[in-house]
């Protein structure tokens, strides 16, 4: 029987999520994609106080799970990325308080995933990447990254696509702390539930931002060769790979 892609604990009000698809470098699948909307609502549901996301093995998550390419075609992605924003959006969106406890590589998704958490811990030798609009011409996740690290940086980031290293995601506020081990993190982290419903509140423009954050993605996913430019950046990378 395969293992369940998403781990679910709870200890009180607190609800700890681990990505579980370690083989994989946790890369967001269909069936995980799903099964992380599903247990947001759930705790949402269950009056959460605090989840906290982490993942199992050597890294958070390595982004969107490009296994399985031949079999896609550009409308089964476009609906795929979509089903990915909608997920970040009730992340990000979530009324309790969220933790991310990020090691290893950050990519993609993953890091959008990340960026959409309240609190972000990276663990010592955390990297993070925003390949997508220079690998694929995908939109996905940027407004949420500005107002973490503001419009420059975060424009920089991602048309760069480069590597960002634990030490200059604290620093651009991207990442809110930096620890030797995600342990003490995940005994005592977060704040308190009124504390990031006021967050919450104060923002007055999240369902337009939302789905303007939406229809961006859609532009930029919609169009024609989607499946194409996915499948010439996996060559490069895979070209980049043997070089190195």
């Amino acid at each position: 029987m395969n293992a369940s892609p998403l781990l679910q604990h709870w200890d009180g009000d607190t609800c700890r999520l681990t990505l579980n698809r370690p083989a994989q470098g946790n890369a967001l699948s269909r069936e995980l994609v799903d099964a992380l909307d599903a247990a947001f609502e759930d705790c949402a549901r269950r009056g959460a106080a605090m989840v906290v996301l982490d993942g199992a093995g050597r890294h958070f998550c390595t982004g969107f799970d490009l296994s399985g390419l031949d079999e896609e075609t550009d409308d089964s992605l476009l609906a795929r990325f979509t089903r990915i924003e909608l997920m970040l959006q009730r992340v990000a969106r979530a009324p309790f308080h969220t933790v991310a406890v990020a090691q290893g590589r950050v990519m993609g998704a993953g890091a959008d995933l990340f960026a959409a958490c309240t609190q972000r811990v990276a663990v010592a030798g955390a990297t993070f990447a925003f390949p997508g609009a220079r690998g694929f011409g995908l939109v996905l996740g940027s407004r949420r990254l500005a107002a973490c690290v503001g419009t420059q940086r975060a424009r920089e980031w991602i048309t760069s696509g480069g590597t960002i290293h634990e030490a200059e995601a604290l620093a651009a506020g991207l990442a809110t702390e930096c620890v030797e081990s995600a342990g003490p993190i995940l005994r005592d982290a977060g704040r308190s539930g009124a504390e990031t419903l006021l967050d919450r509140a104060i923002d007055g423009n999240a369902e337009l931002d939302d789905a303007r954050d939406l229809a961006a993605l859609v532009r930029s996913a919609a169009a024609a060769g989607l499946r194409q430019r996915v499948a010439d950046y996996v060559a490069r990378q895979a070209q980049a790979r043997k070089t190195a």
